[in-house]
Order: C-alpha cells, then sequence, then structure tokens
C-alpha cells in the first residue's frame, strides 16, 4: 500500500519561489540588451562600486560697448572638489559625495549635479550657486580687482544627446561602466543644449571699492545641433573615449546692466554652445578597472552690443570593482 500526503507549501516558501521569479525576470530584462554583443555587454557583476574624486569650475567672460561706453567682466569660481563613493545595480546609481573644503568654512558654494547614460539617450544637468567669483571689472577704462564674496553667481547647464548607432557605441561604458565596450566604434549624435542664469555684484564690493560699478549679467541660450563620438578599445585593456556635439543657438537673452544701464543683445543671432566629452577607462581584469572623465560646455555668444562666453567644466578620477 502506497500512501501520498499532500503537504500545504508554507508562506515561506511561498515567499522564496516569488522572490527567485521576479529576481529571474529582473536578471532576464538586466542582460537583455538592443547593443550588438559583438561591441557592447553588461559586465558579470550586478554590483559596481566605485570611489570618485570630482572637480569642477566655471569662468564667465563678459563685455558692453555703446555710445563709447565700454565695460567689461572677467569672472570665474573656485574649484569644488568633492570625494564621493557610488554603488550602482542593474545600472541605476546612487552616491555620497564630502567636500572637505566645505565643511572646514572655507568654501559655501552649491552645486548639484544629475547624470543619465542610456543606449539612445543621454543627460547632463548641472546647477550652480556660488558666490567665490574672484576676477575683474572694467568700466570706462577703470579696472576693480573683485575677491571671493564680491558677487553671486546661479547658472544652469542642459545637454541632452541622442545615439544614432547605439547598437555598437555606448556612452555608459565610458562614464558609468554599466557596460563594456569590446570592440571599437563611432557614431552620430543629435542633441540640445541650454545654458541660462544670472551673475551680480554684491554689498560687499560696494562696501570695499565704494566707486565700483554696480554689474548684473543674465544669460539664457537654447541650442540645437549634432556630433559624433567616438569608443577606441585597445588590446580590450584600455577604452578612450571623445565626442563633441556643438549646437547653434536657435534662441538667446543676453543682458549686461552696468549701474542702471542696460545693454541687452538681439535675441535671433548666430552664436554656438559646444558640448564636449572625454573619457579613459582601463580594466585591470573583468572585476577591477580605474578612469578618468571630462565634460565641458563651452558657449560663444558674440553681438555688436552684448558678448557673453561661458566655460563650465567637470573632472572626474575614480577607482571601482563589480560583485
Amino acid at each position: 500500500m502506497v500512501l501520498i500526503t499532500f503537504l500545504p507549501v508554507s508562506a515561506q516558501s511561498r515567499y522564496q519561489q516569488k522572490k527567485a521569479k521576479i529576481d529571474s525576470v529582473l536578471t532576464a530584462r538586466y542582460y537583455r540588451s538592443p547593443y550588438d554583443t559583438n561591441y557592447v555587454v553588461r559586465p558579470e557583476g550586478r554590483w559596481t562600486l566605485k570611489v570618485r574624486l570630482n572637480q569642477t569650475g566655471n569662468t564667465i567672460h563678459a563685455k558692453a560697448e555703446e555710445d563709447d561706453i565700454h565695460s567689461k567682466a572677467d569672472l570665474s569660481t573656485s574649484h569644488k572638489t568633492t570625494i564621493s563613493v557610488a554603488a550602482t545595480y542593474r545600472g541605476i546609481t546612487a552616491s555620497v559625495a564630502l567636500n572637505p573644503a566645505k565643511l572646514s568654512g572655507a568654501y559655501e558654494d552649491y552645486e548639484f549635479n544629475l547624470n543619465y547614460y542610456s543606449s539612445r539617450l543621454s543627460l547632463d544637468f548641472s546647477y550652480q550657486r556660488a558666490e567665490s567669483l574672484s576676477g575683474d571689472i572694467e568700466r570706462m577704462g577703470n579696472s576693480y580687482s573683485m575677491e571671493s564674496g564680491d558677487a553671486k553667481m546661479k547658472v544652469v547647464n542642459l545637454v541632452g544627446y541622442y545615439t544614432f548607432n547605439h547598437r555598437r557605441f555606448s556612452y555608459p561604458a565610458a562614464f558609468n561602466q554599466s557596460y563594456i565596450q569590446r570592440r571599437s566604434a563611432g557614431s552620430w549624435l543629435a542633441g540640445i543644449s541650454y545654458q541660462g542664469g544670472t551673475i551680480e555684484t554684491t554689498e560687499d564690493l560696494k562696501a570695499r571699492s565704494p566707486k565700483a560699478p554696480e554689474v548684473q549679467i543674465r544669460i539664457g541660450h537654447v541650442g540645437i545641433g549634432g556630433g559624433y563620438g567616438y569608443n577606441l578599445v585597445l588590446g580590450q585593456k584600455w577604452l578612450l573615449h571623445l565626442s563633441i556635439l556643438p549646437t547653434f543657438v536657435v534662441y538667446n537673452y543676453n543682458k549686461l546692466t552696468v549701474n542702471g544701464e542696460r545693454r541687452e543683445a538681439k535675441h535671433m543671432r548666430f552664436n554656438m554652445i559646444f558640448n564636449e566629452r572625454a573619457a579613459v577607462v582601463y580594466n585591470f581584469s573583468p572585476r577591477y578597472f580605474a578612469g578618468a572623465t571630462l565634460v565641458m560646455n563651452n558657449s560663444v555668444f558674440d553681438d555688436e552690443v552684448v558678448v557673453v562666453n561661458q566655460n563650465k567644466w567637470r573632472a572626474r578620477a575614480f577607482f571601482g570593482f563589480r560583485l
């Protein structure tokens, strides 16, 4: 006689089965890719941990000339240096950054950066609020030196990319290492860029130099364009990336006000914003890697009345490993 007994599956067992099924589905989706796997593949580990050293800077040049009145400003922020730890799981990254100069009270500026890299679309966004601007202001032949705290700035930079050859060319392989570029490939790019913000002198400058002019700079530029990027793979260890996306300004709002006298550029005029990226990644093994990246946004706005140029950059060095 054979006795067959059916026992109910425990709640814990059902939970484990459901969890395993969900994990299996997520894993399949993670490794399924629109890439040509001869050129780009996912790393074997799901987790990527990195230590990063970041540095950013910004310079602004503005001048206006009308009715024999010449005004000029050359300003730059202090370089911001941070140390961060980042963890990536299935392409999603979270990081914590530490600014030693800010903790010591020597640096009061604030900056927020958001970067998104996928197979087709990529995005670089930054917002900077700075009071560490220094440089020189010139007004009708008189020059005034500016120290940290004499001016304040709020600036937004935004660049969006579309990658045409997304099956063989990978931005993530160069910038967040969520993919690995196996063979060299390039791609044409399309994109849109925006730069905007304000810069104005403070009461500190007036108190220190009563004759110094009150200056306010307002900028706003929207550009569209196209460019090219290339990933060069050397010996299965090195990845070198370089890309440039020039955009033509289709609308701008540039205004320079000195002592209440406003000079405004034409809203429609031929100008450009250049967006550049560079990266180098060295893979010690499939698990360990190190490298550096550079992202720059350079604007060229030249008008008969007002000229405004901004140069924003961010450099990063990193070391990481996969689990």
